[in-house]
């Protein structure tokens, strides 16, 4: 079973509560004997996928594989070519390299629905949002990706896996894929 989720802010991506005021999986209803295939951090949003298969989880996350998932970042300001050009190359983020990306200024900027919390404005500060797809993910690398440029995220979304986009799945909301779906993400 392949299960796609579409994971609100201030939501954990494990099932039992820490002493934090985020919300567990357990609150959503899932399936017993599923778990989630990675990690999204409790401020960012969007696709986390759930199985019972236990060998989907290297399938899908071993930068081996080369797997690709696309983000959707807000950040402050809007970055040059040469700045994104950065990101794309690979950067040193906490003593590590991450791997090539491919990254772009979405155009036209999404209509995204509000968040709860809002993110934070600032009266003089621009923001815009810029695609990512990365083969890897380790904890927080898009956030600490983008702070390294010097535009810092304010709103994080998962929106694809493999072939698979999140498309229209409301917040809170999950569904089992059907076997095109499935076959979407394996690609």
């Amino acid at each position: 079973m392949l299960i796609a989720f579409h994971k609100p802010y201030g939501v954990l991506s494990q099932f039992t509560p820490d002493d934090s005021p985020n919300r567990p999986l357990a609150e959503f209803g899932f399936p017993k004997n599923v778990y989630p295939i990675g990690r999204l951090d409790a401020d960012s949003e969007g696709l986390l996928l759930f199985t019972d298969e236990p060998g989907l989880n290297t399938r899908l996350l071993h930068p081996r594989h080369a797997h690709e998932r696309e983000y959707w970042a807000q950040v402050e300001r809007v970055p040059t070519s040469a700045a994104l050009a950065k990101l794309e190359k690979g950067i040193v983020i906490q003593e590590y390299k991450t791997l090539p990306c491919r990254t772009w200024l979405l155009n036209p900027q999404p209509e995204m629905p509000p968040r709860e919390p809002p993110i934070r404005h600032r009266k003089n500060v621009s923001d815009c949002w810029i695609g990512l797809e990365l083969v890897e993910g380790k904890n927080r690398q898009v956030r600490r990706m983008t702070a390294s440029i010097g535009h810092p995220t304010l709103r994080l979304i998962r929106v694809r896996i493999g072939a698979f986009y999140l498309g229209n799945l409301p917040a809170g909301k999950w569904i089992v894929m059907s076997e095109t779906e499935r076959r979407n993400v394996l690609i």
